[in-house]
């Protein structure tokens, strides 16, 4: 009991220092990606958006350890899973993308998102980077209204009767890939619609909490285990319900992620699962989305749009950050 105060406590002291820190850390690397945007070169906008994002987390206060990032050290040369981040000071833990929808930044198409949640060490996920099973809904359902593991039908047709509307007023969110085919015409067969995204499921995950306003109500599918753990941080801060289960389907993706202490390789994950404690999370608009106005550039300003969560609280934090400093930026 008592580590586990103490972990709350410096929980706490991190929200003074890292809640508008982390603000520069998404803010840099939009604006970093944003320059490359529509411009059909998805690495080269990657790339931008992880330099600028790791010069950014060296310079704040803490040590941390990305548990989410770019993929395995032998897959990329910065921000990989285990790399140590900061100038140091208190332990955490990292999960990013700083650029969550590649193909979206490359085709100038909404939701391109720069992504970051930052928590005590310990607390996130640690997973290789593989895919994952996910299924989400908003706040202000019974717990159990949808499962992983129910058909698509049966989850669309008792999400419809907790929210008190037939089923044609249910609408998914799902990326359009092969491989979804049958969920989505088990969707369809329920009578409900169908909201296709190119890429970008943090994004779409958090539209299932404001249906209101984007008119999703669900999000489900497979897509990677990164995104997954970002998508459960920000529903730890803003509410719902998520669950994710790691398609681990070969010898060598359970292998990794042994070496990364997951033992049960079936094992279904809430969102208080995969982000656990206090977390912080912020994602800053590259492109025009739903969530968030996209970089704009003017002729002598930079005006940015991001969203800080704090789990703790349910703060909900939105900035215009307009920077004159072009040099640095």
């Amino acid at each position: 009991m008592n580590a586990q105060k103490s972990a709350v406590g410096k929980t706490h002291g991190l929200d003074r220092i890292l809640a508008m820190e982390i603000v520069r850390v998404t803010e840099r690397a939009a604006i970093a990606a944003a320059r490359f945007r529509g411009r059909g070169d998805e690495k080269a906008a990657d790339e931008a958006a992880a330099k600028a994002m790791r010069t950014e987390l060296d310079k704040l206060p803490i040590r941390g350890t990305v548990v989410i990032g770019e993929g395995e050290q032998d897959e990329t040369p910065t921000l990989y899973i285990g790399e140590t981040l900061g100038k140091g000071g208190p332990e955490v833990d990292i999960a990013l993308d700083p650029l969550e929808g590649t193909t979206v930044c490359a085709k100038n198409l909404p939701n391109a998102l720069s992504v970051i949640a930052v928590a005590a060490k310990g607390s996130l996920l640690f997973s290789p980077n593989v895919y994952m099973q996910k299924i989400a809904i908003g706040p202000g359902y019974p717990d159990g209204v949808v499962h992983i593991d129910a058909p698509a039908k049966e989850n669309i047709e008792n999400l419809a009767k907790a929210k008190g509307v037939p089923v044609g007023e249910i609408t998914a969110c799902i990326l359009d890939r092969p491989r979804h085919s049958r969920l989505i015409d088990a969707v369809r067969g329920a009578g409900a619609a169908i909201r296709l995204i190119g890429d970008g499921d943090v994004a779409g995950i958090i539209h299932a909490t404001e249906p209101g306003e984007t008119g999703v109500d669900i999000y489900l599918g497979s897509g990677g285990a990164s995104e997954g753990v970002l998508a459960a941080a920000a529903l730890r801060c803003i509410g719902g319900q998520m669950q994710g289960r790691l398609i681990l389907d070969s010898p060598e993706k359970k292998l990794r992620a042994a070496r990364m202490g997951i033992s049960d390789f079936e094992k279904i994950y809430s969102a208080e699962d995969m982000a656990r404690g206090d977390v912080i999370f912020a994602a800053t608009g590259i492109t025009d989305g739903n969530l968030l106005a996209g970089v704009r550039f003017g002729r002598d300003v930079i005006t940015t749009e991001t969203i800080v969560l704090r789990s703790s609280s349910r703060t909900v934090r939105e900035i215009r950050a307009r920077h004159r400093d072009l040099e640095r930026l």
